[in-house]
């Protein structure tokens, strides 16, 4: 087999014209490297001095890798790339192999650089020789000063990964400094595993390179025969030094590992508070044994590893703690709105990394109102701590509670306001409330210390609503300014009001106008649809970050349905608008007239008015006026005026100077039928009237 191996070369007519040291030398063999095929062709000694069969090499460069570690490789191109590079006509390198016994060798290498005319470089030519002999005087030294090195660089790797390690929030940025970063790999290990501590259990959280795991072992108890559960037993590192000492302490272990040709193990606990939270284990292809200097790197960097796991668990924990607190506030379902398409978003803060802060006060709200009216809350609460989403949660139901109640937009948030201050907290709101009558697009808004709402109409355009506004939630109530002016819009179909907190508008160093421009166009160029548009919205935001967090709740008047068969019509009329008790008055006549019921227009008129009345004088809140046509054997037109109160309507006797308490009587000789009905928190109160059949729609 040499003597084939050494015919498969023959030595160019330039080789070196003094063959005289060559034939000298001892245990020397040579080579030529075609850089144009990429072919590497030795002798017979050249295989020896690598350890190598003749029929074990295939002639490429790559395939010698069975043979030179990763690391003497890389130097090894290192040193002909830059050979090659500047122009040089030779290099030279020591370097080592790894022989058939897993022993490691020094050997020598010397190559030639040919070049053509154009100095384009062809062929490499050199000996090999094996270079023990040669080393074995100043190996000592050497490898003194290479430990010294080594163990430089290692102190080097601990600092880089601990300074690394140092911005990992989460147990997966912990995993990716160790597998990615500049860190444990420049160690040399060939691979690395990590796992930790649950439940009497050790669940594998890193391994790499990706596949070298060993099959069941993603889940191992700790009093399993492995080394990680023996170091979280013992709480001391495992330094496995041999193949024969892995295979003997692990026999269940080692056979899964024969393809990875490891040598040597180094496995730490990770400790933190004098506790084992988990295990990491290195393992090495390329050396055997551990000085005691490295064995104090490991135990440090260990150390390292272990400290950033528990603030990276905490951290978590915290997080996990503040999502499920801020989701607890929130409400848990938006109902659905007839009439009205309706999205709404929530995203969390990011802030750098403190425990805590990943919560904040901000919230939406959307509560149904009598007589298909809905409110629309958008609010922010001062802070991002677990104090803020406490305050918000409280302050979102009392201001649920106060709309439900039927107050006017301004009564609503002259309440909460009064609320927050009584509230043993120092922190104030932010807030906009919008009550929307979707039957007539109508939406009176009062603000809060908040950012104005944005309207988007049906061609795309979108503006900003100026609404003039009152003193944050709680310092109205501190300075006695509980006034809260409202503003009315006109919502049209197919038109969307948006309300937002100020995370969306507002980013470090800029101007909130300049925001407001940049939301408005974002909004005038998304999508139709609500949902889209509110996908779209918090995608911006996500992309940009921001220690502010953010809600969002979108409202999308659609088009009203066309009357039903029979006749319906309904009213909101708030306590101190006489406009409202007008517009119900005018409703009434002219639909008792188009429905055919022009002879009794006056009884009801008269009737509806005296209950919207009574309503407005002795309860507090709005009334809900509702007109209808009920068809049976008798034609009806019913009235229904509803409120908050439970108190049920009496009837007493006005005598003849009292100037009230005709009211009922009034209804009872006018109506053909009355009655009360319970509804929720509050009545009904309903009178009927006999039309003739002939009355049409």
């Amino acid at each position: 087999m040499a003597d084939r191996g050494a015919s498969a070369l023959s030595l160019p007519e330039d080789w070196p014209a003094h063959p005289d040291p060559i034939l000298a030398l001892n245990r020397m063999g040579s080579f030529d490297w075609d850089l144009d095929t990429g072919l590497f062709h030795m002798d017979a000694q050249g295989y020896e001095v690598f350890d190598l069969l003749p029929e074990e090499f295939d002639g490429r460069p790559e395939s010698l890798a069975v043979r030179v570690p990763p690391p003497e490789a890389a130097r090894l191109d290192a040193a002909v790339a830059h050979a090659i590079k500047d122009g040089s006509e030779n290099y030279g390198a020591y370097f080592r192999i790894r022989c058939r016994d897993g022993t490691l060798r020094w050997t020598h290498t010397q190559g030639y650089i040919r070049r053509d005319e154009t100095g384009r470089p062809r062929r490499i030519v050199g000996i090999l020789r094996d270079a023990t002999q040669e080393l074995a005087a100043g190996e000592t030294r050497s490898l003194r000063a290479a430990q010294d090195e080594a163990f430089r660089q290692q102190t080097n790797v601990v600092e880089v990964t601990s300074a690394a390690l140092a911005h990992a929030q989460g147990v997966q940025d912990v995993i990716d400094v160790l597998k990615y970063a500049q860190g444990v790999r420049h160690l040399g290990a060939a691979s690395l595993v990590m796992g930790l501590v649950e439940a009497g259990r050790i669940r594998l959280v890193a391994e790499g390179p990706v596949g070298s795991f060993v099959p069941g072992t993603r889940v191992t108890r700790i009093d399993e025969p492995y080394p990680m559960g023996e170091v979280v037993r013992t709480l001391v590192p495992r330094f496995i030094e041999s193949p024969e000492e892995f295979a003997q302490g692990y026999p269940i272990l080692w056979p899964h590992l024969t393809e990875l040709h490891i040598t040597s193990a180094a496995y730490l606990p990770l400790i933190a508070q004098a506790r084992p939270i988990g295990a990491m284990g290195l393992l090495y292809n390329d050396r055997r044994g551990f000085s005691a200097e490295e064995r104090s790197v490991l135990v440090a960097l260990g150390s390292s590893i272990a400290q950033s796991l528990q603030r990276a668990m905490l951290y978590e924990q915290e997080k996990d703690l503040a999502q499920g607190l801020q989701q607890a506030m929130l409400p848990r379902t938006i109902p659905s709105v007839r009439g009205a398409d309706v999205a709404v978003r929530y995203r969390a803060a990011s802030v750098g990394g403190t425990l805590g802060r990943d919560i904040g006060g901000d919230w939406y709200d959307l509560i149904p109102l009598p007589g298909g009216r809905v409110g629309a809350v958008i609010g922010d609460v001062q802070g991002h701590d677990t104090h803020a989403a406490a305050v918000m949660g409280q302050l979102r139901i009392v201001l649920r509670a106060y709309a439900a109640e039927g107050h006017t937009p301004a009564a609503v948030m002259a309440r909460a306001s009064v609320f927050l201050h009584e509230l043993d907290t120092d922190r104030f709101a932010t807030c906009l409330y919008a009550q929307a009558d979707l039957s007539t697009g109508v939406v009176q808004v009062v603000r809060a210390g908040h950012i104005d709402p944005l309207v988007r109409a049906t061609d795309g355009t979108c503006r900003r609503i100026p609404v003039d506004g009152g003193l944050p939630l709680g310092l109205s109530a501190e300075f006695g300014r509980l006034e809260y002016p409202v503003s009315t819009l006109e919502l049209d179909p197919g038109e969307t009001l948006l309300l937002c907190t100020d995370g969306l508008v507002e980013q470090p160093g800029a101007d909130l106008d300049d925001g407001m421009r940049t939301l408005t166009a974002l909004i005038a160029d998304g999508p139709d649809e609500v949902r889209d548009l509110a996908d779209r919205l918090i995608q911006m935001a996500e992309e940009r970050g921001g220690d502010d967090d953010v809600a969002l709740l979108l409202l999308r008047r659609r088009a009203p349905e066309a009357p039903r068969a029979g006749g319906r019509l309904q009213q909101h009329v708030a306590p101190g608008d006489p406009e409202a008790l007008t517009q119900a008055r005018h409703m009434i006549r002219a639909a008792v007239r188009t429905w055919g019921a022009r002879d009794r227009a006056d009884e009801v008129e008269l009737v509806a008015d005296e209950l919207i009345t009574n309503a407005l004088m002795h309860t507090e809140g709005s009334a809900i006026v509702t007109l209808r046509v009920l068809d049976g054997a008798d034609r009806r037109l019913r009235v229904e005026v509803e409120d908050s109160s439970s108190a049920l309507p009496r009837r007493r006797e006005a005598g003849e100077d009292g100037v009230s308490g005709r009211g009922l009587l009034l209804v009872d000789r006018l109506a053909d039928g009355w009655g009360v009905e319970a509804r929720g928190g509050g009545k009904a109160v309903w009178c009927e009237f006999v039309v003739p059949p002939r009355a049409g729609r």
